[in-house]
């Protein structure tokens, strides 16, 4: 197929005047048409390892910088929002990791739940290295002072999650990620060689011959765009975020670090694999931890039934997330839902078996939530729930270490895809995730570093194109489209034709209706200030929010098969012969080239999934 359209680059270009680092005299000229004369100019912000994004993953690659580097390198943290504004202080549930061997658990039983769960696309080397990693990380966290929950004989306390089939997922009550990220937060601060830019929003990455050599960030609160050279990049900006209409997503997550590193050559792997979480509050899309169903929650329908012995007898609700989320959507399909508001359909999560102590005591967050935002008490009142776009398994494709194919450039978290999760993510493993590679990479970018690695000085000419798309193209014209308009079309074309039951016809209407969006495309902003000038970021993702909705839908519409997450009503049985294989998407200017890789497999051979 051909796929039509292309987006320019991303950026522009400004000379940083506060206190970070080493700024350098540039040889720049510029004419009043701010074309470039000049043969090149040095960066005008040094670093040594550039961390793009401040979640889990982002601090946990600065940490690990710093110390691999005794705190002699400068690791400079690139974030769109605050520091403790990222997403991650989202995540409630838990945080996975075999802690008890001597209890029952044992690394074996994590290694193979994350497989299956994984319906059997994860890569098992990585898997095996994740969970080995895994108690170590929970460790450092309690020595860095992370509050968990304890036991009543003081050891960690451990909840059951969806697939896991021992009580693994290490938690802080209700609010994991928050204090995770408080957590290392605080134990950044004290890393004098960590240097935060808060509102920083990367828009592109410079590579030359296949090798990092910095980004170009704009800087919010200015309007300035900045040319940072880095020596070694970790990419950590999360999943590709919000390109649904009802997703557990906060409004900042936008797909900006897959789309700045498939542009720049990195392929993203996996795509099509988008998870559905069972339980987003209706109406608002607000998530309800699976950790409710862990402490005994149970989902009922209409009529009150416990539907889950229908599709999951021997795990009812603790079965994984993709299973739940088709069994949820059958239900509400076959007249079985509950009307709620604006005709949204849903179901129910009951809590109140849970007891009045236990959700005060380990939920009071999600109590909080469905009082403030839905009107109801879960202890008295069942919780009105429907599946929520949540998670992408897909990213950024990396090796075991999280290196990609572009030299000095590494990815962990959500915005990789390493691969453990596969077709499916169990709940509990994403955090531990941010942490194990967050660890890794930050370690690796620093070896790297002090191996000597130094790339090129960067041209004039590498953002020229990136300074005329914003200030020529964007700043300097009115729109002619809304741009809060086209993002609507987008979510609303993906909630329609991407969702948990996919097939070609409807698929094809997507890719048709997003290369209509792609025509129409806006060029222009509405506030030509260059001062917190949100309106200029909101187009600038919303570009990028197309290219990656693209890249997702091409990659489902190839994988005629259903695996996992990706359920074809038209393809509905798992294909292993023709695709036990991981989708690599390259980027052109006629649309992303897919390619097929063989996932690793070093013990167990792919088995029916029965829970």
């Amino acid at each position: 197929m051909d796929y039509a359209g292309h987006i320019a680059y991303l950026g522009v270009k400004g000379s940083y005047s506060g206190k970070p680092t080493v700024t350098h005299e540039q040889n720049l000229s510029l004419n009043c048409g701010l074309s470039i004369i000049a043969v090149r100019m040095v960066a005008d912000l040094d670093v040594d390892v550039a961390v793009i994004g401040s979640g889990l993953a982002g601090l946990r690659a600065a940490i690990e910088a710093s110390k691999t580097s005794k705190n002699k390198l400068v690791v400079g943290v690139f974030t769109k929002t605050q520091v403790m504004r990222s997403h991650s202080v989202s995540a409630e549930g838990g945080t996975a990791a075999v802690l008890y061997p001597e209890e029952g658990d044992s690394y074996q039983s994590h290694i193979y739940d994350t497989i299956k769960g994984s319906d059997f696309l994860a890569d098992q080397d990585a898997v095996e290295l994740f969970v080995k990693k895994a108690p170590e990380e929970i460790l450092q966290l309690e020595r860095w002072g992370m509050p968990w929950s304890r036991r009543p004989d003081g050891k960690i306390a451990q909840r059951s999650f969806g697939g896991q089939s021992y009580p693994r997922a290490c938690y802080a009550e209700d609010k994991v990620g928050f204090f995770e990220m408080s957590t290392l937060y605080d134990t950044a601060l004290k890393h004098d060689n960590i240097q935060f830019f808060p509102e920083w929003a990367a828009v592109s990455l410079l590579v030359e011959k296949g090798k990092f050599k910095g980004l170009v960030a704009l800087e919010l609160k200015t309007g300035k765009t900045h040319t940072v050279a880095a020596k070694a990049g970790i990419m950590a900006t999360g999943g590709a975020g919000r390109l649904y209409t009802f997703a557990t997503y906060g409004y900042s997550s936008t797909p900006d670090g897959l789309y700045i590193a498939y542009r720049a050559g990195a392929p993203l792997k996996d795509m099509e694999f988008v998870q559905f979480h069972p339980t987003g509050l209706v109406p608002s899309g607000i998530l309800i931890t699976e950790a409710a169903r862990g402490e005994g929650g149970i989902l009922v329908n209409a009529k009150g039934e416990r539907f889950m012995k229908k599709y999951a007898p021997e795990k009812m609700e603790l079965a994984p997330r993709d299973i739940i989320s088709r069994a949820m959507y059958t239900e509400m399909a076959e007249g079985r839902g509950v009307e709620g508001p604006d005709g949204m359909k849903h179901l129910y999560l009951d809590l109140r078996e849970v007891g009045e102590e236990k959700i005060k005591k380990r939920l009071a967050g999600i109590r909080e939530i469905c009082m403030r935002l839905a009107g109801i008490d879960p202890i008295h009142e069942p919780i009105p729930v429907r599946p929520v776009a949540h998670y992408y398994m897909g990213g950024i494709d990396t090796n075991i270490g999280g290196a990609t194919n572009i030299a000095g450039l590494w990815a962990s978290g959500e915005v990789a895809c390493v691969s453990i999760n596969g077709a499916n993510r169990l709940g509990s493993n994403s955090t531990t995730e941010c942490l194990v590679w967050g660890a890794i990479t930050g370690k690796a970018a620093a070896e790297y570093v002090m191996a000597g690695h130094n790339p090129t000085a960067i041209s004039a000419s590498e953002v020229e194109a990136i300074n005329k798309h914003v200030y020529d193209e964007l700043l300097g014209k009115a729109p002619r489209e809304n741009p809060y308009d086209i993002r609507a079309e987008l979510q609303s074309t993906m909630e329609r034709t991407c969702h948990i039951y996919r097939d070609e016809k409807t698929m094809l209407e997507g890719l048709d209706e997003l290369r209509k969006l792609k025509q129409k495309m806006f060029r222009g902003v509405v506030d030509s200030s260059r001062y917190y000038n949100t309106n200029l970021m909101n187009v600038l993702e919303v570009e990028m929010m197309i290219d990656v909705a693209e890249i997702i839908l091409v990659s489902a519409l190839n994988r005629k098969e259903s695996r996992g997450a990706h359920a074809r009503i038209d393809y509905p049985k798992r294909d292993d012969v023709n695709f036990l294989k991981h989708t690599l998407a390259y980027y052109t200017e006629e649309g992303p080239r897919i390619e097929y890789i063989n996932p690793t497999i070093t013990e167990y051979m792919p088995t029916e999934r029965r829970y």
